[in-house]
Order: C-alpha cells, then sequence, then structure tokens
C-alpha cells in the first residue's frame, strides 16, 4: 500500500507530506545562536504591488506575495469604533460584517494600504504589519527561535547558570535566564538554599506553580510513596512527564537537596533535535508522529492516592501552518494501549516511533549533568526530555510543575520574543 493511499484510510486524519511543507522544520530549529526573519527586517519603504481579486487582496511587499481575504481584512480593522486600543480587544461584531464584503475603493502610500468599504468606513493597514501577520509570512517564520543541540552543541555554547541572588533582584538577570531556557528548553540557578521553602521562592520569580494530585511542591525520596517509577532508586529512561494529562506540564524544576550514596546522574535529551533528524532522513514517519493520536495513561492506587489519568495526542505536536513542533509527548513508561489507529497502520507508527526512538537514545544526544545543592535546573516539559541513572544511598529531591502560559508571560512582559 502507498503512503498516500495509507493516508487516506485513516478518515481524513492523515495528510500526506507536501513538498512545500517538507523544508519548514528545519527554517525555525536551528543551531545559530540568532534566529532572524526577513518579517523582522523588512525596510520602511519598499515596493509595493497590489491587485484586487474576486474575493481577496493580493500585496507584493518586499519580495513577499501575500493574499487576503476581504472579510479578513474588514475584520481585522484597528480603527476607534472597531478596536480598543487600551483593551487590546475587538469591538467588532465579526457576526454582523458581510462574508462577501468587498471594498469600494483602495488605495496604497509608501507605508499603508487604505481600503473604503460600502458603507463609507475607512480601514488603513500599515504595510509592515500586514507583512508580520500574513499566513505567507508566518509559514516562513517561528513562533519561538531554538536552538536545537546535542550533547557537544550544548557543551561547546558554555551557557551560563543564573545566580541565585542576583535572580531574585535583578529583572535583568532573570530576562537572560529566560532568554536562555527559551533558546534551549534548560536552563540552571546556582546558588539557591538547598531548602523547598527557597526552591518554592525561586521559581515564583517567574510563573505560578501548577498543582497536580502529587501537590505543589514535591520534596521526595526513594520511598515509593506514590505508584511512579520516579519514587525508587531504579535507574529512568528519558522521558516527558505528564504525558498522561491532556494539556502536559510546561516547565518542570528539579533541586536535589541531599544525597549520601553514588550514582544518580540527570539526564537531558533535546527532543526537537531528534524530531529534527526524523524530518531530515524519513519525512513520513515525522509526519506519523505528528498526525497518529495515541492515548498515554496513569493509573495509581497506593495508600491514599487514588488517581486515573488519560492524556490523548500525537508524539509530536506541530503548528499546521509551518510545521514547527511545539511540543513532545514521549514517555513509554505510561504509553497506553494503542487502539486508536487501525491495524494496518500500527506497524508503520511502531518504525516512526522506533526511529524516534533510536535518535533520541544515541550517546551524541545526551546531556549528563549531577544534580547538588544549590543547583536548580528548569526544564522545558514539552521540549526536553529527562530520566536518571540509578544511584545509592539517601537522595532528597524537591521541585514543582510550572504553569507554561505564566512563564511565557513573564518572559514577553520583559521584552522577549515567546
Amino acid at each position: 500500500m502507498s503512503l498516500a493511499r495509507m493516508f487516506c484510510r485513516l478518515n481524513g486524519y492523515l495528510q500526506p507530506i507536501s513538498k512545500a511543507r517538507a523544508p519548514l522544520v528545519s527554517g525555525f530549529i536551528r543551531t545559530q545562536i540568532e534566529v532572524r526573519h526577513w518579517l523582522h527586517t523588512v525596510p520602511q519603504s519598499t515596493s509595493c504591488h497590489w491587485q484586487l481579486q474576486e474575493d481577496s487582496l493580493e500585496l507584493n511587499y518586499g519580495g513577499l506575495v501575500m493574499h487576503f481575504a476581504y472579510v479578513w481584512l474588514r475584520d481585522h480593522c484597528h480603527s476607534a469604533s472597531c478596536f480598543n486600543s487600551k483593551t487590546n480587544q475587538r469591538n467588532l461584531d465579526t457576526a454582523n460584517v458581510e462574508l462577501n464584503i468587498r471594498p469600494a475603493n483602495t488605495r496604497v502610500d509608501d507605508e499603508n494600504i487604505f481600503l473604503t468599504w460600502p458603507d463609507g468606513h475607512v480601514t488603513r493597514y500599515n504595510l509592515s504589519w500586514l507583512a508580520q501577520n500574513s499566513y505567507e509570512g508566518q509559514k516562513q517564520s517561528a513562533m519561538q527561535p531554538h536552538i536545537i543541540w546535542n550533547s557537544d552543541i550544548y557543551t561547546s555554547a558554555k551557557v551560563p547558570s543564573a545566580n541565585w541572588d542576583k535572580f531574585m533582584s535583578c529583572d535583568d538577570e532573570l530576562k537572560k535566564f529566560l532568554g536562555r531556557f527559551l533558546l534551549y528548553g534548560i536552563a540552571f540557578v546556582e546558588g539557591v538554599p538547598p531548602t523547598v521553602e527557597a526552591t518554592e521562592t525561586l521559581t515564583q520569580r517567574v510563573s505560578l506553580i501548577r498543582e497536580t494530585m502529587y501537590g505543589k511542591m514535591w520534596n521526595f525520596t526513594s520511598d515509593f510513596s506514590r505508584g511512579d517509577t520516579a519514587y525508587t532508586k531504579l535507574a529512568l529512561d528519558r522521558h516527558t512527564d505528564t504525558t498522561y494529562f491532556q494539556e502536559p506540564c510546561g516547565i518542570q524544576v528539579f533541586h536535589c537537596l541531599r544525597h549520601e550514596g553514588t550514582g544518580g546522574r540527570t539526564l537531558l535529551v533535546d527532543g526537537f533535535y531528534s524530531a529534527e533528524k526524523v524530518l531530515q532522513k524519513t519525512p513520513e514517519n515525522f509526519e506519523l508522529l505528528a498526525q497518529v493520536p495515541i492515548k498515554h495513561e496513569y493509573i495509581e492506587n497506593v495508600s491514599d492516592h487514588h488517581n486515573h489519568m488519560i492524556g490523548i495526542g500525537p508524539v509530536l505536536n506541530v503548528y499546521p501552518w509551518n510545521n514547527e513542533v511545539y511540543m513532545i509527548r514521549y514517555n513509554n513508561y505510561d504509553r497506553a494501549v494503542i487502539n486508536t489507529i487501525p491495524h494496518d497502520i500500527v506497524k508503520r507508527w511502531y518504525v516512526a516511533h522506533r526511529e524516534l526512538t533510536t535518535e533520541l537514545r544515541k550517546p551524541e544526544n545526551e546531556l549528563w549533568i549531577k544534580l547538588k545543592p544549590g543547583k536548580v535546573v528548569f526544564i522545558d516539559n514539552w521540549r526536553v526530555l529527562h530520566g536518571r541513572e540509578s544511584f545509592t544511598g539517601l537522595r532528597q529531591l524537591c521541585g514543582c510543575y510550572l504553569t507554561r502560559d505564566d512563564f511565557l508571560n513573564t518572559a514577553r512582559s520583559l521584552g522577549l520574543h515567546a
């Protein structure tokens, strides 16, 4: 069976990867320090050509050809009557916009386009704003620029850690920390007092703590007090947490308060780096992992803890307009019965999953670190997989999950692209 026919058998939720879409991923996750795009550097005075088509405006600005539906242009008007600039909210009732609306008059100057609608209302758009917010522009730009890495790339970058005192008192230090986290998916703070209270104070500097059935702050040892392998001394293979949530936790924080023994190093692997390798080598496998939804499940019946959680989603989550990976959901411990795809696709999914697993397990992609009292690691749980080697002796760890939205909100409030 051909791949095209195979995808059609999945009742329409799989679409074959197109030649136009295939290269886009390598355009948004890069190994350069700076990730920039034409859209952010459009000259203020550049040539503009436009044409009114039957149901849309064709605009050629700075070499980018864009198309805007007339109803879209009317709906996004930022005039005083259509948009509240104080609250940044729409005043216009979209349901009252004529779906077949068309401008009665159009004119363009060096920086703006003016559309006069049949009722006399005038909409003005800055040409650079249209370029930045066009579908064609979004297809070529990243929602979140990244530096993807393996062990050598990250080690060679010599990414600094934040200092506890400066982190807590200086917004510039916080901004640098957040910038590093957004680029690499991990960031460290050193010099933190080795207590649960200090760790909690640290995390609240950047976001709200996301309380789950594990509580707000964890403080645990290998006593198997919960029905999870993490509460043992066993090695843990690379994985992301809470794949069994409908929305997995976004940020994870670990602080080793005490370890009287050997072993216990923490493993970190950039899932986006491995996803990019799969895309480059076998795009059809990337597509399967991005479009086939599977279940993850957590069942706990230990002491007074009784939980049954189910999360459903593909291993790779991508933005459909530019094929940008924004989340990896990978946990072989908690993956449930595969019953969401037909039998003739299952083997293909296993092949794709095996390729991704092989990439994730390559030694050159493994970053091993030793957590010690005072050193706190923040991990993007939507991107970076973590694990650990087995250990001996008493090992006390604390940490928490952070709400992703509030973390990104802090970054944006400090002027970062997030």
